[in-house]
């Protein structure tokens, strides 16, 4: 049953609804053009889709539910239900309304309409009259027992369900001889036949194993948690609560501990972490409180604060976690200071002895190649024995520090990390001077190789700008102003040269590597699109020639298909230049739908020839009437009812032209309807 707020909704569309209607009317009297969205609403109409909703009655969740539930009749019995939600039938009888809708949106023999004015609290019940597998008794009580008392509820998703579930239903349990009864209640449908009772939900469920299933469930993730029962949801969020609450009480505590000893500066990205989390958790309380208050929420917005709460605390849980190894070696290296600290003086002495050595490398260097070439290396022992000292310096102020009493030790981390940063640096400086001869010897060799290699990726960059975007626009730049600088330096600093050219050429062929796949993906993709439109254009020639030469017995789901396949044929062409992508996407909908049309008026043909083959003769117009000259509706002796039949009958064999000269009542439907 609709929530009262539901109802609330709906009613406050209809009158919106109706205040516009009143409003076109008073225009029109006036000779005024009336708004099309106004003055046409409620007149029957081509459907755009299987769920029409003209006066805003489903939310996004009922919607979702109807169209499960049309999907599921769909994939079981291929059978398709369209639903129209208006607030009037326009002043026409519901039969009428329904009849000249299915016949505009060119409804077939396994397609039902179900349409609902609202506002008039009426509908029409429409289905072919041969519908598969279906008796008349059986849509009777479809309509009775299952559709009815959801619409006198305003449950008018409900509704829907319940037509498509018993429709699945009957068509199941065709021949068993048994009845089939509905009850809708609680907002589900109860269907219970021979083969027991089965139960159509308005909510889609998915079995989880109960209320505290959880399995292997990702719970930072919305997409995984939303597909949980609101019990396990609900279970999960107070254990959550509760974890997350422990764990930043546990963390701060520690930190400050931590801030005590190291500095604000040393625990500052463990600060950060713990403030996130802390404001994550508030505003997961703020979620709990909500729920737990006096104002009731509906079981989607239920979920969906459960699911907010849930993802954000685990996430805030990881990102502590994301911490705890940094935050751990902190705390250990404090307990190893010592160790360290003597470690990181033999390593401070091996470095002063190669000082020396590289001050003499350096010294011949100078001699062999012209200052320039030498750059980028003529300060590496200068800057090696100054941070010598500052690593020295740090040592000695962390053995000060770690001699202190526990609780002020906190500044010797500080100071080790430092030492050890600049005796990695020295080295790096030590061992750029040593190897700098071997460095420029190889520059001076293979930089010309470098510069030719560099402008053929250029000129290739060029080539591919259509397909490498701005990225490569940028490193085609980036390398064509390196080139200039090698070119310029190649005799006076050729390892500088060297490598800021092999850089800015490696980042190119980064780029270059990346447009080129996307340059190879369109043009595999230009060669299927064109081999997907020749094939779709053949499909559809064969459809169209098909359905012309047997136009009388092709029905309307398969002139449907052909049409629907022309339009994105149409399209397909369009984009062709312009978005290839696009344009494959709709040559190959296009191809598709051909086939489906070729098959649906082959099936359409045969039932047709079947029907008709006892009474064919030699001399019969047979032929002429499969080729649509002449039309047996127009023939008194070819019809399967007589010249006044309205009862729905239609062609014999389930032709879909008429089966006499009128309208839709005449068109192989019978239309149920009446008031709710």
């Amino acid at each position: 049953m609709a929530s009262a707020q539901s109802r609330g909704r709906v009613r406050h569309g209809l009158h919106r609804i109706t205040v516009a209607a009143a409003a076109t009317s008073a225009l029109t009297m006036f000779g005024l053009l009336a708004l099309p969205g106004l003055a046409s609403a409620e007149a029957p109409f081509r459907m755009p889709g299987q769920i029409s909703d003209r006066v805003s009655v489903l939310d996004d969740s009922a919607r979702a539910d109807v169209r499960a539930a049309l999907d599921t009749l769909f994939d079981e019995q291929h059978v398709q239900l369209w639903v129209a939600y208006v607030g009037t039938f326009d002043g026409m009888d519901a039969e009428k309304w329904a009849d000249k809708t299915a016949q505009t949106s060119g409804l077939g023999s396994q397609d039902v309409l179900l349409a609902i004015a609202t506002d008039d609290r009426a509908y029409a019940f429409d289905a072919p009259s041969d519908l598969k597998n279906v008796t008349g008794s059986e849509l009777d009580s479809i309509e009775r027992d299952a559709i009815v008392p959801a619409l006198r509820e305003d449950d008018w998703s409900g509704a829907a369900i319940a037509a498509a579930g018993g429709l699945s239903d009957a068509m199941s349990s065709s021949g068993s001889g048994s009845g089939v009864k509905y009850l809708v209640a609680g907002g589900a449908v109860l269907i219970v036949g021979a083969g027991g009772a089965v139960l159509y939900s308005r909510r889609k469920k998915k079995s989880h194993g109960g209320p505290g299933a959880g399995g292997d469930v990702d719970w930072a993730d919305p997409a995984a948690l939303a597909a949980l029962p609101v019990a396990t949801l609900d279970a999960r969020a107070r254990e959550v609560l509760v974890e997350t609450d422990n764990a930043i009480r546990t963390s701060g505590e520690e930190l400050e501990l931590a801030t005590g000893e190291f500095g604000e500066l040393t625990t500052a990205p463990f600060r950060a972490a713990y403030d996130a989390a802390k404001a994550t958790l508030a505003s997961a309380f703020t979620i709990r409180q909500r729920l737990d208050d006096d104002v009731p929420e509906t079981p989607e917005q239920q979920r969906e604060m459960l699911v907010e709460l849930i993802s954000t605390c685990s996430r805030a849980d990881r990102e502590l976690n994301a911490q705890v190894t940094e935050f751990d070696g902190m705390r250990d290296l404090l307990i190893d200071a010592p160790g360290r600290l003597d470690a990181l003086t033999q390593r401070l002495v091996e470095m002063t002895v190669r000082v020396p050595a590289a001050d003499t490398v350096l010294a011949g260097l100078r001699a062999e190649f012209p200052a320039p070439a030498l750059a980028s290396v003529a300060e590496n022992v200068t800057l090696a024995q100054q941070q010598l000292a500052f690593a020295e310096q740090n040592i000695a102020a962390g053995r000060e520090a770690a001699a202190r009493p526990a609780g002020k030790q906190g500044p010797a981390v500080v100071a080790i990390r430092a030492a050890e940063g600049a005796l990695t640096q020295v080295g790096e400086l030590l061992d750029g001077v040593e190897h700098a001869a071997d460095n420029i010897h190889h520059a001076i060799a293979t930089l010309p190789a470098a510069i030719a290699e560099t402008r053929k990726d250029i000129a290739a960059a060029s080539e591919l700008t259509a397909f490498g975007g701005e990225a490569l626009a940028q490193a085609q730049a980036a390398a064509v102003a390196a080139l200039a600088r090698a070119e310029a330096g190649q005799d006076t600093d050729p390892l500088g040269a060297f490598t800021e050219l092999s850089r800015a050429d490696a980042e190119l062929d980064t780029v270059l590597a990346t447009a080129a796949d996307a340059q190879e993906q369109s043009e595999r993709a230009a060669a299927r699109l064109a081999q997907d439109l020749t094939a779709a254009q053949a499909q559809i020639t064969t459809a169209t020639d098909f359905v012309n030469t047997r136009r009388g017995a092709v029905g309307a789901e398969a002139r449907t298909r052909l049409s629907e396949a022309q339009r994105h044929y149409d399209a397909a062409r369009q984009l062709t230049a312009s978005d290839p992508a696009k344009a494959l996407q709709h040559a190959q909908a296009a191809g598709d739908l051909g086939t489906r049309a070729l098959r649906r008026a082959q099936s359409d043909v045969e039932k047709w020839e079947a029907a008709r083959r006892p009474q064919q003769s030699a001399g019969s117009n047979t032929g002429a009437i499969l080729g649509g000259i002449l039309i047996e509706s127009m023939m008194r002796g070819g019809m399967s009812g007589g010249w006044g039949n309205r009862g729905g009958g239609g062609m014999s064999g389930g032709g879909r032209s008429p089966g006499s000269f009128g309208g839709p009542s005449s068109s192989g439907r019978i239309t149920r309807s009446g008031r709710f």
